[in-house]
């Protein structure tokens, strides 16, 4: 069954990393529309389990519809990747076979104006979608403040953090400070809003990218903790995987690709003590094994048939024996 909810990034790849057989058991930490958990399915049959978890409560609908015909082969939970060894741990019925995450914005959250994830129509990127609310967050509805939110009560120092990390976009500091004299007079609670700031403002003027891509970078990253909700699920994932068991994870920015390579390759190296010493004295052992050592990225095939796809990069590892 296919779908126009999201189209899966980097499917075969993704798939042969994985090392698939009948009646493995697959954690998909990013559900979405539940492209890679049916692809997962069909090659996991008849006996293999799909656990499915994402914050998104349209993404569970969506994938619960395309995924009803595998029947109690398929576990689907509302809940953050960062908790995979919490719900590992209550209803695995053994052990864990991989894991699979692909990270971002699904083309569903994107396309639709209410989430406010965009600023711009499809195919017309200078163009405003004026009644987009300043929202962002990946659950909709979660305890987590809006981006609107962040707007009106963060200080210019927190708020020109998030510009030049998140989004390592020029100018953050005049951003910051313009955003704190606009909201004295009128709150900034629509994409119009904070992109005819940014322009008013003169922000990236002359360069090749539209700088508002970067401001709403920043604010999504940091409406939902995404690295700090990665660096959680990776190390959950890397908790919760039998020895041998595959973790597959796509990135979309430099930000998050630099933390999974980091990620791994601590995992793979293990001792942590200074180069110059004689011997180990941490005791840390590596717990992965490098797959990728560089990342698998898409043809341009794939660019072509889903131009979303052009940032994608995909890395795994392998879980090794306990010492």
């Amino acid at each position: 069954m296919t779908t126009d909810y999201h189209e899966p990034v980097l499917l075969a790849e993704t798939l042969g990393q994985l090392d698939l057989k009948s009646g493995s058991v697959i954690i998909d930490g990013t559900l979405g529309g539940g492209g890679h958990a049916e692809a997962i399915l069909d090659h996991t049959g008849p006996d293999g389990i799909l656990i499915g978890l994402d914050l998104d409560s349209d993404a569970i609908r969506e994938a619960a519809t395309r995924l009803r015909g595998y029947g109690e082969r398929v576990r689907l939970f509302q809940s953050s990747f960062r908790r995979i060894d919490d719900i590992a741990a209550e209803i695995a019925p053994t052990s864990i076979d991989g894991i699979v995450l692909d990270l971002g914005v699904s083309s569903h959250q994107l396309d639709a104006p209410e989430r406010g994830f965009r600023f711009g129509t499809t195919g017309d990127p200078g163009s405003v979608a004026s009644e987009s609310p300043l929202d962002m967050r990946m659950d909709g509805l979660g305890d987590r403040p809006p981006a609107s939110s962040l707007l009106a009560t963060w200080s210019a120092e927190k708020l020109e953090k998030i510009f030049s990390k998140y989004g390592q976009l020029p100018g953050s500091r005049r951003l910051a400070n313009g955003i704190i004299d606009r909201r004295k007079s009128e709150p900034l609670e629509t994409a119009a809003d904070l992109v005819h700031l940014i322009r008013e403002l003169g922000i990236g003027r002359g360069r090749k990218h539209n700088p508002a891509t970067l401001v709403f970078q920043a604010l999504r990253i940091a409406v939902n903790d995404e690295l700090g909700a990665l660096e959680e699920g990776l190390q959950a994932a890397i908790r919760v995987l039998r020895p041998g068991g595959r973790l597959a994870v796509i990135a979309y920015h430099s930000l998050e690709d630099r933390l999974v390579k980091q990620t791994f390759r601590a995992a793979a190296k293990g001792c942590t003590c200074p180069p110059e010493w004689p011997a180990c004295a941490c005791g840390i052992e590596p717990t992965l094994k490098l797959l990728t050592r560089r990342p698998i990225v898409p043809d341009g095939g794939e660019i072509e048939k889903n131009p979303r796809a052009r940032s994608a990069r995909l890395r795994a590892a392998a879980r090794l024996e306990a010492a």
